[in-house]
């Protein structure tokens, strides 16, 4: 069964920096678009990050570009997420996603999700 698992969250100041890792198994992961997504508390869900089967294409939403990168080791069936500069407003559950679809920037559609990691920026 296809199962991604994040890790990596957790507390940082404002400034810091933050890993997550996705760990991907269930599937052909290096035959799938990966993206993460990310949704505060009481808000809807906010594309962060996509990046295409080989690594070697990434696009970025507009609020995190130039901050975060996302890479991938498909030998290692794991997506990235380096984040750096973080913000306050960065804080979040952040979300590894199968994308099904690829569609135009920040409408991508995505089948399977994992439970998430909890990325709190804070002083």
């Amino acid at each position: 069964q296809v199962q991604l698992v994040e890790s990596g969250g957790g507390l940082v100041q404002p400034g810091g920096s933050l890993r997550l890792s996705c760990a991907a198994s269930g599937f052909g992961f290096n035959s799938w678009y990966m993206s993460w997504v990310r949704q505060a508390p009481g808000k809807g869900p906010e594309w962060v990050s996509t990046i295409d089967t080989g690594g070697r294409s990434t696009r970025y939403a507009d609020s995190v570009k130039g901050r975060f990168t996302i890479s991938r080791d498909n030998a290692k069936n794991i997506v990235y997420l380096q984040m750096n500069s973080l913000k306050p407003e960065d804080t979040a559950l952040y979300y590894c996603a199968r994308v099904e679809r690829v569609g135009s920037h920040g409408n991508d559609e995505y089948d399977y999700w994992g439970r998430g990691t909890q990325v709190t920026v804070s002083s």
